[in-house]
């Protein structure tokens, strides 16, 4: 259910070759969400880095919710960047996963074309 690649990277540095890859690959990046700074605004001590790209490609948004709006609920799809190990991890959920459960047979392609995105966007960005 999850795709996951690690770099040498720092964050900073993979965070920045993730928004390259994402624009090279024809999508874009709609919100960038910083959780640790986030939740220290809250008030909430958090001591890990982690940034929640949320990344979408217009089109194929389009072509899954004139067929069920519900999906809605998924989008946009998310990368996350966090450091485990002295790694920089980038983390995403697999759409085809998730549009499996919106019964929406229709749409496997569409769910496949971008999930084959997604990890052409990864792998940009963790080399």
């Amino acid at each position: 259910m999850l795709i996951k690649f690690s770099t040498d990277k720092a964050l900073s540095e993979a965070a920045a070759a993730l928004q390259v890859a994402v624009a090279a690959n024809h999508f874009g990046v709609m919100q960038v969400h910083n959780l640790k700074e986030t939740l220290v605004k809250k008030g909430v001590e958090f001591a890990h880095e982690c940034l929640i790209f949320e990344v979408c490609q217009p089109q194929q948004a389009k072509t899954v919710l004139d067929q069920n709006m519900g999906i809605s609920t998924a989008l946009p799809c998310r990368i996350s960047l966090y450091e485990e190990g002295g790694k920089t991890i980038l983390a995403t959920l697999k759409p085809t996963t998730l549009l499996a459960m919106f019964n929406t047979p229709q749409l496997e392609a569409v769910a496949q074309e971008v999930e084959d995105t997604l990890i052409k966007i990864m792998t940009e960005a963790v080399s």
